[in-house]
């Protein structure tokens, strides 16, 4: 398994933008599936956003972040990058970074995941 650690949350207003990064150890980077979730207060874990491994020809949004949102990876750097823009304050989550090895199982599903990182507040004020 491979070690995760997001970075880039914080607070801001309706409309801002934000940029999460998840920094990832191990040199087997480019052979996972990335993907971010969010988790709200009182809801479960949901997926966001996933790009497959090595050559990111593969990037599927969850509809509410569509047009938002924009996943990236950078295998040189080992790192995974989610931009936001036209942030609501429905986007309150903490945000987490997840890896796995390419499967077949739906990428919504959390337990599809093999490893997490520990979270990033992201916090949008109307």
């Amino acid at each position: 398994q491979v070690q995760l650690v997001e970075s880039g949350g914080g607070l801001v207003q309706a409309g801002g933008s934000l940029r999460l990064s998840c920094a990832v150890s191990g040199n087997t980077f480019s052979s996972y599936d990335m993907g971010w979730f969010q988790q709200a207060p009182g809801k479960e874990r949901e997926f966001v956003a996933v790009v497959n491994w090595w050559s990111s020809s593969r990037i599927v949004y969850a509809d509410s972040v569509k047009g938002r949102f924009t996943i990236s990876r950078d295998n040189a750097k080992n790192t995974v990058y989610l931009q936001m823009n036209s942030l609501k304050p429905e986007d309150t989550a903490v945000y987490y970074c997840a890896a796995r090895k390419p499967k077949s199982t739906p990428y919504g599903r959390t337990d599809s995941w093999d490893s997490w990182g520990q979270g990033t507040q992201v916090t949008v004020s109307s």
